[in-house]
């Protein structure tokens, strides 16, 4: 793991050179969804801070206890929230990366103000429109944008994408890119293992890789 991750790293720094954006724009999220504490160690022990889990009850089961050593661990959730799960969610992350609709998006300001807390919000952008996949739809992305941050003062720092598998996902890196620009939100997480080097070259500043660091997950 720690050999994958120091190419990871590589990547990215030349990924970074290539775009002209200075060493350190980008941070790597590593998802270490399915995998147990025996694989993330390593990474951890190699002085990475930054995870991803997708459900909420995987990351109670298996980073309480890590952080118990690592305690500056941060920790985002990059897969979708029920309503009541939010509570937990809130009490465990650092940050959601999957506000992708106003009834998430009321009961999430409403915890921040039950726990005292603060957690950086992204929004989720339906880039490629699919019913199938969480997100708000571009052509509603201002108004639900204008909705968080105006009417329920969310603590939002930028916008996140999943591109359909089968399109060239620089149409959809740019899209997200564009809706942010226009909405003056600076932080992009974009690009994900086979991706990642031209979400960097379009202006991601969060990429979110799992089998890159990790390798093939385990079956279930």
């Amino acid at each position: 793991m720690a050999s994958n991750f120091e190419t990871v790293k590589d990547r990215i720094r030349k990924a970074e050179q290539r775009a002209g954006r200075p060493a350190g724009a980008v941070t790597l999220v590593a998802i270490s969804k399915v995998h147990g504490p025996d694989v993330i160690e390593p990474v951890l022990e190699a002085g990475h801070r930054v995870f991803g889990e997708n459900r909420v009850q995987e990351a109670q089961a298996k980073w309480p206890a890590l952080r118990e050593r690592f305690c500056d661990v941060e920790l985002h959730l990059v897969g979708p929230l029920q309503t009541n799960k939010v509570k937990d969610a809130v009490a465990i992350f650092d940050v959601i990366e999957t506000v992708d609709r106003p009834k998430l998006a009321r009961a999430l300001a409403r915890e921040f103000e039950k726990q005292g807390v603060r957690r950086d919000c992204f929004i989720q952008i339906n880039t490629g429109e699919e019913p199938q996949k969480a997100g708000a739809l571009p052509a509603e992305a201002d108004d639900f944008i204008r909705f968080c941050r105006d009417d329920l003062n969310l603590p939002l720092v930028g916008l996140m994408c999943i591109p359909p598998v089968d399109e060239e996902p620089a149409l959809h890196f740019a899209l997200l890119r564009k809706i942010a620009e226009r909405n003056g939100l600076e932080q992009l997480s974009m690009g994900m293992s086979g991706d990642f080097e031209t979400a960097i070259e379009l202006g991601a500043t969060h990429v979110r890789l799992g089998t890159a660091v990790f390798g093939a997950r385990p079956a279930r």
